[in-house]
């Protein structure tokens, strides 16, 4: 019998994807005012070394364990203890070396300004969070007959932010799990197990819901639980193997009924 539904946070319940898409276009919006530069190709290139500079820390294969991707990297301070202590100590030379990288692929040489940008894009993205439209009204639904429970990969600091401005969603949930306090994240079973002892579950009695085959889906596959696979980017299916499939948030509570 079914009693709990372990959620996945982000582009699951809220659209990190474009909360990050709208601070950066803000973020390079000043630049553009300060230079005569189109703001999408100084994105674009502020992405690219992102991702670069980002995996070529000693801090990468930490942050690949818990779930820290290059773009949370530009806003977090990871002031989370000894364990973050290494990814806290170059998350500012990061930012800031980032932007500038973008900005010297457009031929410009402003120090100051990548500075402002840095600073700039975690105050945009603070004030810029999105959830998506059919959130609150499964939650809603699902919380008068459900154990509501929240899976997310990330460091404690930069998580319970985005709980925080969104606090309506906390409510919801009997329990948060985030995998930087826990030590691994997802697809780790070892993750998928705890969340589930620490509330007295069995996984027949649970399902995983989540956008991400890679970490949702195939963790929660390898302990054998059913999840549901929330594909609003209609992803082909490559080698993992999702319960059902579903396009909305929205479509989660027929195939809940019918469980």
């Amino acid at each position: 019998m079914l009693k709990a539904i372990i959620f996945d946070l982000d582009d699951t319940l809220l659209n990190d994807r474009k909360s990050i898409q709208e601070a950066f276009k803000a973020t390079c919006e000043i630049a553009a005012e300060k230079h005569t530069i189109n703001p999408a190709l100084l994105e674009e290139q502020v992405r690219r070394h992102a991702r670069k500079l980002y995996s070529s820390y000693k801090t990468y294969n930490f942050t690949q364990e818990i779930g820290i991707n290059a773009f949370e990297g530009l806003w977090g301070t990871f002031d989370d203890g000894e364990a973050f202590q290494a990814l806290h100590d170059i998350a500012l030379t990061y930012q800031e070396n980032t932007w500038q990288e973008g900005l010297h692929a457009l031929q410009i040489e402003d120090a100051g300004l990548a500075v402002e940008l840095a600073e700039a894009f975690p105050i945009f993205r603070k004030k810029l969070p999105f959830v998506f439209d059919d959130t609150f009204h499964v939650l809603q639904e699902l919380k008068k007959d459900y154990q509501l429970l929240m899976l997310t990969n990330g460091s404690p600091s930069l998580q319970h932010t985005k709980l925080e401005i969104t606090s309506e969603l906390v409510a919801y949930f009997d329990d948060i799990l985030i995998s930087g306090d826990f030590g691994i994240g997802k697809p780790d079973p070892s993750i998928f197990q705890y969340i589930l002892e620490r509330n007295n579950l069995a996984k027949e009695q649970a399902i995983m819901v989540g956008d991400n085959l890679n970490t949702d889906i195939l963790g929660s596959n390898r302990i054998g639980m059913k999840n549901v696979w929330v594909n609003r980017n209609q992803m082909e299916i490559k080698d993992i193997q999702p319960t059902y499939e579903i396009k909305q948030l929205g479509e989660l509570l027929p195939i809940i009924k019918k469980i």
